[in-house]
């Protein structure tokens, strides 16, 4: 059940047998010679509509930009600040507890938005302890989890990739984006075959030190096929983590 897609009347009925929501939350940024901008987006958006169809969860809109400034030096990438990511993630929290939710759980695609969607969960919290007039009405639950940390996941990467899944444009993320948008399937050969690892200091040495925009990986093994037995399997994981969430009160 999606939020955008329902009628006032009917997220009302909603709240009647359930307070709880999934929120997608990804970046728009480049992902390497052959994934697309939105695919931390695109990945958690598929995974939660899943999830909510299979147990009738209300899913909200995806929150699709996010913290990505190291990736600004390549053409497409959108950032927000820490600051405007701060605010916007309590303002989504602080609506939806206005209407009844009380347990807000966060589904991410994009690693760069874990501190700062953390951070928000605790402004909103620390604002209910301390009375703030914006505080969320009521008990209150946020969980922010991170769709490709599952064990089923990280499991089924090894299996699929190996050593070539690397750590960003990884060939599991981009698989999935894939069977999510099949029309948006790019073949790309990849040199060298497997990317460089290591860190970086800003966008510009990002850049410099990974000039296609991979980290360790090797996304051209990226494929449709994979992509669905990735989906199924963050499915199984997510449901349960999911209803685990809600079951602790």
């Amino acid at each position: 059940m999606l939020l955008q897609h329902s009628t006032w009347p009917e997220v009302e009925a909603y709240l009647q047998r359930s307070t709880g929501i999934i929120v997608p939350i990804g970046s728009t940024e480049q992902h390497g010679p052959n994934g697309l901008i939105g695919t931390d987006a695109m990945c958690p958006e598929t995974i939660a509509r899943g999830v909510g169809e299979k147990m009738d969860v209300m899913v909200g809109p995806t929150l699709n930009i996010g913290m990505a400034q190291h990736h600004l030096a390549f053409p497409g990438t959108i950032a927000l600040r820490p600051s405007t990511l701060l605010a916007l993630v309590k303002d989504v929290v602080l609506s939806l507890t206005r209407h009844g939710f009380t347990h807000l759980y966060f589904l991410n695609g994009h690693g760069g938005n874990t501190e700062t969607v953390n951070a928000a969960f605790a402004e909103v919290h620390a604002e209910a302890g301390l009375g703030s007039s914006g505080a969320a009405r009521g008990p209150l639950r946020c969980k922010l989890m991170n769709w490709w940390t599952t064990r089923g996941i990280k499991k089924l990467s090894r299996q699929l990739f190996g050593d070539a899944e690397g750590s960003h444009a990884t060939p599991s993320e981009v698989s999935l984006s894939f069977f999510a948008h099949p029309g948006s399937v790019k073949h790309v050969e990849m040199e060298p075959r497997i990317a460089p690892g290591g860190g970086f200091h800003d966008a510009e040495d990002f850049r410099r030190r990974f000039p296609d925009g991979r980290i360790g990986s090797d996304p051209s093994l990226a494929s449709i096929e994979a992509g669905e037995r990735l989906y199924l399997a963050a499915i199984e994981d997510i449901t349960r983590d999911y209803q685990a969430f809600i079951a602790a009160g």
